[in-house]
């Protein structure tokens, strides 16, 4: 048996901007996805859900993106029509419920990161997000009795090198809780695997679908940021808590989400 794990994040590494409220979270959520069901079940019927209210065709698919749903631009405009922007919501929450997978989020305060470590070492937010993300992943490996591995969106050229250099360092030499000989008995790769949001990858679509659900049931639930709105996000985090955030020992907190420092 053999998982993967697709991540996707809200927010930014850059640590100069951590003093503004608007940059100062950043989020990594990794989605756990069997490969036999993501190519069974996942992508048949998330391609199926796309065709029935866009319109998407295999020669021209519609790729999810939050933002551009939510704002309904195109090719999402039919949203604007409350009765359909209604009936998909409803459809894509039972999706979500039935859909078997796992999530991990990383929530990194980046200020207070900033502020507890002297300048010699300043580790890049997005690179410990990922060492912690990769930890619990590993966890999630043991306990299946299986292995893994993962794939992440394509940032751009000179970010991917970045990223794919820093997991490899990982693989190489291991985290400050696993060994690489640890990492490497369940992950199968010590290369990242990284796509184009054009290839139509039916795993890094659902992340992006729910990260800032994840990030949301952070600041609710662990920085206690609670704005008192109820939003389409709230509903998501209904859905992830009952099932399928990641727990050991029954928690969440600490594995199925964990906040930094």
């Amino acid at each position: 048996m053999k998982y993967r794990i697709y991540i996707d994040e809200v927010g930014n590494s850059d640590i100069k901007s951590s003093a503004n409220e608007d940059h100062r979270f950043l989020c990594l959520t990794g989605v756990i996805f069997r490969l036999d069901y993501v190519s069974e079940v996942l992508q048949p019927e998330l391609e199926a859900l796309k065709a029935k209210y866009f319109g998407s065709h295999p020669d021209d698919p519609v790729i999810f993106h939050r933002k551009e749903l939510v704002y309904k631009k195109h090719p999402f405009q039919v949203l604007a029509n409350p009765e359909t922007s209604k009936a998909f919501d409803e459809e894509f929450l039972q999706l979500l419920a039935k859909w078997d997978y796992k999530v991990i989020g990383v929530v990194i305060d980046k200020q207070e990161h900033n502020n507890n470590y002297a300048d010699t070492w300043k580790y890049d937010p997005y690179h410990y997000c990922q060492e912690i993300l990769l930890e619990r992943y590993k966890l999630f490996l043991n306990i299946q009795n299986a292995s893994g591995d993962v794939m992440i969106e394509s940032r751009g050229g000179k970010e991917d090198i970045r990223l794919k250099k820093s997991f490899r360092t990982l693989m190489d030499k291991g985290t400050n809780y696993l060994t690489a000989e640890e990492l490497n008995e369940r992950i199968t790769s010590k290369e990242l695997k990284v796509k184009a949001k054009g290839a139509n990858v039916a795993g890094l679509q659902l992340a992006d679908l729910i990260d800032h659900s994840v990030r949301r049931y952070a600041f609710k639930n662990i920085l206690k940021m609670d704005d008192g709105k109820t939003t389409f996000s709230d509903a998501i985090i209904d859905v992830l808590a009952a099932s399928k955030f990641f727990k050991y020992k029954g928690r969440i907190y600490g594995y199925g989400v964990k906040k930094l420092p």
